[in-house]
């Protein structure tokens, strides 16, 4: 678990005009908050945000949110983002004891290559990106991988299945699926028809052509 400086403004008014007039100046409104404390209304520079956070523990960066002054160990704890543009908006931090355990979301990863399931026409189904567990934040693992190099087109890994560092607990349901395997359906081939099939074919419907021609003339004669 990597840790990273972010130096926070305070003093920010709330409201939808204030934070509008934050974003413009490339800051994202924000508040940290937690036990023992008032929730503090502050803002953070887009970039310094996107530095902070671009390690490898990425949103379970441990933050010494700095804010006049004073040094809050801090966690990102939600981030809101804008519906269309997908740019963050504002940002919960929360702030943390390091020696108190906490829940977070870890990343899962798949490593390998499932050979038996590529033979027989399936394919690997990751059904969850994050697994939920709960441990001290720094113990809080970078990410958790999986590997898929056994895996056949009967294997279901669920979050029981999953090797967790020590001292650190999973709080999703252990039942629930991981990793899975789909199996694709391969169109039946229809048979190519037999040779001289076709020219018998066009043999009959020139033939039945010809009398029908006839039949006609003759109608036509006897009126």
């Amino acid at each position: 678990m990597s840790d990273s400086v972010l130096i926070a403004e305070a003093g920010r008014t709330t409201g939808s005009a204030e934070s509008r007039r934050i974003r413009r100046e490339d800051r994202i409104p924000a508040v940290v908050y937690g036990q023992g404390m008032e929730p503090l209304s502050i803002s953070v520079n887009r970039r310094d945000l996107r530095i902070a956070l671009s390690g490898t523990a990425g949103m379970n960066t441990i933050l010494d949110l700095t804010v006049n002054g004073d040094v809050y160990p801090a966690i990102v704890k939600e981030v809101q983002r804008h519906p269309v543009r997908r740019t963050v908006a504002h940002v919960d931090f929360i702030q943390i004891d390091l020696t108190e355990e906490i829940t977070v979301s870890v990343p899962v990863r798949l490593e390998g290559e499932a050979k038996q399931v590529a033979m027989n026409n399936g394919l690997v189904d990751q059904q969850m990106m994050e697994i939920q567990v709960r441990t001290t934040p720094r113990n809080i693992p970078d990410e958790l991988v999986i590997d898929i190099n056994e895996m056949t087109v009967d294997t279901v890994i669920t979050v029981a299945d999953v090797d967790l560092p020590s001292g650190v607990t999973a709080v999703s349901a252990e039942d629930q699926t991981v990793v899975t395997v789909v199996t694709l359906r391969v169109a039946a081939e229809e048979p190519a028809a037999e040779e001289g099939e076709g020219e018998e074919s066009d043999a009959e419907a020139s033939d039945e052509s010809s009398d029908g021609g006839s039949d006609n003339s003759g109608d036509s004669d006897a009126d």
